[in-house]
């Protein structure tokens, strides 16, 4: 079954069939599943199409994939041209919410560079000693 342009599998109960969809978590699916009245514990495979269709209708109501991926981005520019600390943080691809980036951060800052003094001999070579 293919909703709001994303592939889901058909083996999975819908419950978690449906997270497979940007902006659709565990607290939103079941507000879906209910106002579709679906039960949460189908496999999708055993929907029939007018049940699919209810899903669909109840998901062109909620702001998902593109739409809320396109929404983040502007936000996050916004914040960058008023020159808001998370803006900047954003700018400078570090953490934005606090975190501590003397000893962790890995993820966000990238692999470790190593940098080391230099040589007084590398240094002439370089120029940097005068």
């Amino acid at each position: 079954m293919r909703v709001a342009g994303v592939n889901i599998p058909e083996q999975k109960r819908i419950d978690r069939a449906l997270a497979y969809i940007y902006g659709i978590g565990p607290n939103n699916v079941i507000d879906v599943l209910k106002k579709a009245d679906i039960d949460a514990s189908r496999r999708l495979k055993d929907l029939s199409e007018e049940e699919i269709v209810r899903i669909q209708k109840v998901l062109d109501t909620i702001k998902t994939e593109g739409d809320l991926r396109a929404d983040v981005v502007s936000n996050i520019k916004r914040l960058k041209e008023i020159g808001a600390y998370r803006g900047v943080r954003h700018a400078r691809n570090l953490p934005s919410r606090g975190q501590r980036t003397r000893s962790n951060a890995r993820t966000k800052r990238g692999k470790r560079v190593t940098i080391g003094a230099i040589r007084k001999e590398v240094a002439e070579k370089m120029g940097l000693n005068k």
